[in-house]
């Protein structure tokens, strides 16, 4: 990429596929990033360009490629695929962009504690990355195997695809309290219906919501 296709992508600003970092001074943090890119549609990573979109540069760009391959290779499990480049701004600094592939065994997680093998996946929700809840994981899972769904259109499904077709969406508690079920059997039908392509799930950074697919909403209407 030369420098006007740089300031050009910048302008469009941070976005869904886009993130900028002034450096890598906490490349722990900016794991979610990339496991969030990797989680969704894949992404851009620019190391050298402030938030407001100021782009700074870096003196030492091979020393932060360094710190972020090491954190990569670490940190990001499953292994993700992704590409580098340096930009140069001047004969002092470099912008570096990380091309980060949507990966194809997800979900993808950021490994905290070791010994446990403990790690916390994200998904990128418009120029955020957020935590995926445990329904979200398991419908990336699912799609990752393609998992086929079952279920059987009883009375529970029926009122969740006419509320939701109703409101336009509904989370896990307000089905669970509408039904008169428990949250872990609403979980269990939403994630059933979302992994075949009945409901469209909308993830958040405090809860899901869930919509029911417009050929969904013809067939049981």
């Amino acid at each position: 990429m030369k420098l006007d296709g740089l300031r050009k992508l910048v302008s469009k600003g941070e976005g869904s596929m886009l993130e900028f970092k002034r450096k890598a001074a906490d490349p722990v943090k900016i794991m979610r990033e990339v496991v969030a890119f990797a989680n969704t549609n894949g992404g851009t990573l620019l190391i050298g360009v402030n938030d407001d979109g100021g782009i700074t540069g870096l003196k030492d760009a091979e020393g932060e490629v360094f710190v972020l391959e090491k954190a990569i290779e670490k940190h990001c499990k499953p292994a993700i695929n992704y590409s580098f480049e340096y930009i140069t701004l001047n004969a002092r600094k470099n912008v570096v962009a990380f091309y980060i592939e949507e990966s194809q065994h997800k979900p993808v997680f950021l490994i905290y504690n070791f010994n446990k093998k403990i790690g916390r996946a994200y998904l990128r929700v418009a120029d955020r990355s957020v935590q995926s809840s445990r329904e979200l994981r398991q419908i990336l899972k699912a799609r990752t195997k393609n998992t086929e769904a079952y279920f059987v259109y009883g009375e529970h499904e029926r009122q969740l695809i006419q509320y939701a077709s109703s409101n336009g969406k509904i989370d896990i508690e307000g089905f669970a309290n509408y039904a008169g079920i428990s949250k872990e059997k609403a979980s269990e039908i939403m994630v059933k219906l979302t992994i075949a392509n009945v409901l469209e799930i909308h993830p958040g950074e405090q809860k899901d919501f869930y919509s029911v697919k417009e050929v969904a909403d013809g067939l049981y209407s």
